[in-house]
């Protein structure tokens, strides 16, 4: 069995939130949230579990777990920096169970916030988003008359929220396939498409873009639907992020206004579904709790590993292939989460 505390980081900076409209806030919040995975196979198996990020509206106050594998190491991905839990056991070895607990302190994010950082790696295509071709020429169609970051990215914004709608059918969070959801002319989906094609639409028009990758830890003050306590081990949740020179990353969720209008079953034109769509426009409820950026990568300590889309989900691998982090029974996890 073994058992670590990771070190405690504080990232104070503060917030920028003027010209947005405003969140009510009462401060920072602090949510327990544990993952227990006990993988069914009997064979060699890799787990990965997510960790959570550290940023100005997020703090790690805490990290334990107990895992009994021969190996058992906090992993940080090269590129986006994304932490993961990761356990190996041998074809001979039992007992696969892993438990991790980790505490974040939370404050709802308005405005821009945060250090530039790596913008290239955000204008850049990945496999699974391209934006090149149909991508591009939609991004041109969409921001075209419009100058400056922010306002192109409100087009973009805008556009996405009139034309995509929510696909209760799309499994899990979806896949984020923008090529086929342009090409094909179908604009459902759920949060990892319909934030991946902002995202996308975004670097093809020269504004660096990431999506966040996170699961919701608490009731929302907005939305019913836009909350979840207690058993969240379906809970996750993909959010968006711009940059806007001279300012800093913007914060966006197109995903949850269309969301919202299918599960409150509320139009578009609703004052409700209107007020909320301003506020996703440079706001979080930060209700929820961020992994990563990671797109298109292959979990550490790789290299042998194939790479997936994202990091939302537990993920697994056997020689067999990739256990269904989107399958929580049959995966055999459960991630539950409490107000501390």
């Amino acid at each position: 069995m073994l058992r670590r505390d990771l070190l405690r980081l504080s990232l104070a900076l503060p917030l920028a939130g003027a010209g947005f409209p405003a969140l009510a806030t009462d401060g920072w919040r602090r949510y327990r949230l544990t993952v227990v995975a006990e993988p069914p196979a009997q064979g060699p198996l890799k787990l990965w579990l997510p960790l959570p990020a550290e940023t100005p509206w997020q703090k790690v106050e805490s990290t334990t777990w107990q895992v009994e594998a021969p190996t058992v190491a906090v992993q940080r991905d090269g590129t986006y920096g994304a932490q993961a839990l990761y356990a190996a056991w041998p074809d001979t070895s039992s007992g696969r169970r892993a438990e991790l607990v980790f505490v974040v302190a939370t404050r709802d994010r308005q405005g821009p916030a945060g250090e530039a950082g790596d913008l290239a790696r955000y204008l850049a295509p990945t496999p699974t988003m391209p934006t090149d071709g149909l991508v591009k020429a939609r991004a041109d169609e969409i921001t075209a008359g419009r100058s400056g970051d922010v306002a192109r990215a409100r087009a973009i914004y805008d556009w996405i929220v009139e034309n995509c709608f929510r696909d209760p059918k799309v499994k899990g969070c979806g896949n984020g396939d923008i090529r086929f959801m342009l090409e094909s002319g179908n604009l459902g989906g759920k949060c990892a498409d319909i934030n991946a094609l902002f995202v996308g639409l975004a670097r093809a028009s020269g504004i660096p873009a990431r999506e966040v990758f996170g699961i919701r830890a608490a009731d929302s003050r907005q939305f019913k639907s836009l909350g979840k306590a207690g058993d969240i081990s379906r809970a996750q949740h993909c959010r968006a992020e711009f940059y806007a020179a001279g300012q800093g990353w913007i914060p966006v969720d197109p995903a949850d206004v269309r969301k919202a209008v299918l599960e409150e079953n509320l139009p578009l034109a609703d004052p409700k579904i209107a007020a909320l769509r301003e506020a996703l426009f440079g706001s979080w409820e930060m209700n929820w709790v961020a992994f990563n950026s990671a797109r298109d990568f292959v979990l550490p300590p790789g290299p042998a590993d194939a790479p997936i889309n994202y990091f939302m989900y537990p993920e697994g691998m056997t020689p067999r292939g990739a256990l269904d982090g989107m399958d929580p029974d049959g995966f055999r996890y459960r991630i539950t989460s409490e107000a501390v």
